[in-house]
């Protein structure tokens, strides 16, 4: 079930606003630029579905984003609990960074924690499936897939690298719950 918590950033112990409230989830991020939506599959979509397979039940609302917002590349990222890179993936993205571009990510199975630093609030969003979360750029976040990582996620581009991380280089990242049995 998708999950926002909202804290202060300097009280990562206590927050001040949690909901699993899809509606309710959208009208907090809003406040901050953040765009949040569902989305049904057109077709039905099982595990070790290919990537066309996976774009082609999506096909209608990937299409609906990539115009609305100019994407230009849309891939499919699939991340198991057996990778053997699994650690190196997670770590990639742990410490507050920004992009030059939306990050925009479409959760088809699986979930990951985005965690966004506004101002001086710390916004908390456990993404599940059927979960579309759109972080406008420049906006300050980390990243957390856990230990044992499983999603299968459309990842969303207007340029070949506007994944690429540009750190901070604050620690506000390691004071916050990471994602998995500490997450609460």
């Amino acid at each position: 079930m998708s999950r926002l918590r909202i804290f202060s950033d300097s009280n990562p112990g206590t927050p001040e606003f949690t909901s699993h409230d899809g509606d309710e989830i959208a009208r907090e991020l809003a406040r901050i630029g953040v765009h949040f939506e569902r989305w049904q599959a057109s077709q039905p979509v099982s595990a070790g579905a290919s990537p066309e397979q996976v774009l082609a039940a999506y096909r209608a609302d990937i299409d609906r984003i990539s115009a609305e917002r100019g994407f230009t590349t849309v891939d499919v990222i699939s991340i198991a609990p057996d990778n053997p890179n699994k650690d190196e993936l997670r770590g990639k993205f742990l410490d507050e960074h920004y992009h030059k571009e939306d990050e925009v990510r479409f959760f088809v199975d699986g979930s990951g924690l985005f965690t966004l630093h506004v101002e001086d609030r710390v916004y908390e969003i456990e993404c599940v499936k059927d979960d579309l979360i759109a972080v406008p750029d420049g906006t300050t976040h980390w990243f957390d897939m856990g230990p044992e990582p499983r999603f299968v996620a459309i990842r969303f581009f207007q340029q070949p690298d506007g994944w690429i991380g540009h750190f901070t280089g604050t620690d506000i990242a390691r004071k916050f719950p990471r994602y998995g049995k500490d997450a609460g």
